[in-house]
C-alpha cells in the first residue's frame, strides 16, 4: 500500500550524502515507490486543531554533484496517509519540544511518527542510559561542582559532558588534581545553573566509540566503531574520528537486548546505542547515523530494515 513519506530534517542541501543517513531512508522510500515529501525547516503549524506543513516533493539521487530536486511547497494536512521521519539534529531545545507537540497531534490525526514525539521529548540522548545502570559505567548528574569533585577524586579520571551537545560538542577529559576542573565546571553547569554529567573515564575508548543500531529494539549485525584519532580523546565522526564497522559482539548484543524491548514499548523504531569498551554511555534517538557508512563496509541495506518495521506498524 502506498503512503508519503513526509521528512523533517535539516536542510536537505547541506546534507553530505555519504554519511547522512536519513539521505539513506529517503532513498530507500523512493525506491519503494512512496511519495516523499520535504518539510521546510521550521514551517510545521496547527491550524484550529489540525497539524500541519508546508512540503514540497522531492526526489533523491545518490550523486554528490546532484542529490536531490524538488517541486513547490504546499500545505500538507497529517493524517493517515503519512510516515514522518522526525530526523533533525539536537539540540532538543524549546523549538524541537514544540515541534513535536505538533506531531504529537499529527499521530491523533493518524500518522505513524518515527520515533514517536513522546518519546523524543522524554529521552535525553545521555540521561536515557541511565534507567539500564546494569550496562552503564559510574554516573553523576549533577549541578554541584563539590559533588563532581568528589566524584573525579573517586574515580581518578572521568568524562565531563553537557546533556544536549551532539557530535563530540563540549565534552571533557579530566584528572583528579587537573587545574582546569574548575573552569570546566563552571563552563559546563553555568555555574551551577544547568546539570551536567560525569563519567568514569573508559580505556577502551582508544579501540572505538561503538554505534548500534537498533530497529524496533532489534540489533543490526554490524556496528560502527567510531575510533578516536592523533591526540583526540573523542571518537565522534564530528570530532575527527575514524569510522570503522565490526561484526556486533556477545556483549554488545547483550546490551542490546537490555535496552531494545524498552525502545520497542515505547513505538522508538530506530535508536543508536553509543558502546565504549563493555559499556552503554548514551541512547541516541533522535537522528542516529552511520546507516551509509556500515552500508558501504557490508553490503547491507538498514533503511530497508527500518522500513520493513514501518510497514509492519501501519499494518497493525
Amino acid at each position: 500500500m502506498n503512503y508519503n513519506v513526509i521528512v523533517v530534517m535539516d536542510p536537505i542541501e547541506k546534507i553530505k550524502i555519504a554519511k547522512d543517513s536519513t539521505f539513506a531512508m529517503m532513498l530507500e522510500a523512493q525506491r519503494r515507490g512512496q511519495r516523499l515529501l520535504y518539510v521546510k525547516p521550521g514551517h510545521m503549524q496547527i491550524a484550529q486543531d489540525q497539524a500541519q506543513a508546508l512540503v514540497a516533493p522531492v526526489k533523491v539521487f545518490d550523486d554528490e554533484a546532484h542529490w536531490f530536486e524538488m517541486g513547490e511547497f504546499e500545505l500538507h494536512t497529517f493524517g493517515s496517509d503519512d510516515v514522518v521521519l522526525m530526523r533533525t539534529d539536537p539540540p532538543v531545545d524549546h523549538n524541537y519540544i514544540h515541534d513535536s507537540q505538533i506531531l504529537s497531534m499529527a499521530a491523533s490525526q493518524g500518522a505513524l511518527i518515527v520515533n514517536n514525539p513522546q518519546g523524543l521529548r522524554d529521552y535525553n540522548e545521555k540521561l536515557a542510559a541511565l534507567p539500564f545502570p546494569q550496562c552503564c559505567p559510574p554516573t553523576l548528574v549533577s549541578r554541584s561542582a563539590s559533588a563532581m569533585k568528589a566524584f573525579i577524586k573517586e574515580h581518578g579520571e572521568v568524562v565531563l559532558k553537557v546533556l544536549d551537545g551532539m557530535g563530540g560538542k563540549s565534552i571533557f577529559r579530566a584528572s583528579h588534581g587537573d587545574p582546569n576542573v574548575n573552569v570546566i565546571l563552571e563552563t559546563l553547569t553555568n555555574n551551577g545553573k544547568d546539570l551536567a554529567m560525569a563519567q568514569r573515564y573508559i580505556p577502551e575508548i582508544t579501540e572505538g566509540d561503538k554505534r548500534i543500531l537498533l530497529i524496533d529494539g532489534e540489533p543490526v549485525d554490524y556496528v560502527l566503531a567510531r575510533i578516536p584519532q592523533g591526540d583526540e580523546f573523542r571518537g565522534n565522526l564530528a570530532a575527527g574520528g575514524r569510522g570503522e564497522g565490526r561484526p556486533i559482539s556477545e556483549r554488545d548484543r547483550w546490551i542490546a537486548s537490555q535496552v531494545g524491548p524498552v525502545m520497542r514499548e515505547n513505538d522508538m523504531l530506530f535508536v543508536g546505542l553509543d558502546v565504549i569498551g563493555d559499556y552503554l554511555t548514551e541512547v541516541n534517538v533522535t537522528s542516529p547515523t552511520c546507516i551509509r557508512e556500515l552500508d558501504a563496509q557490508f553490503g547491507l541495506n538498514i533503511a530497508g530494515q527500518l522500513f520493513d518495521a514501518i510497514e509492519r506498524k501501519r499494518a497493525q
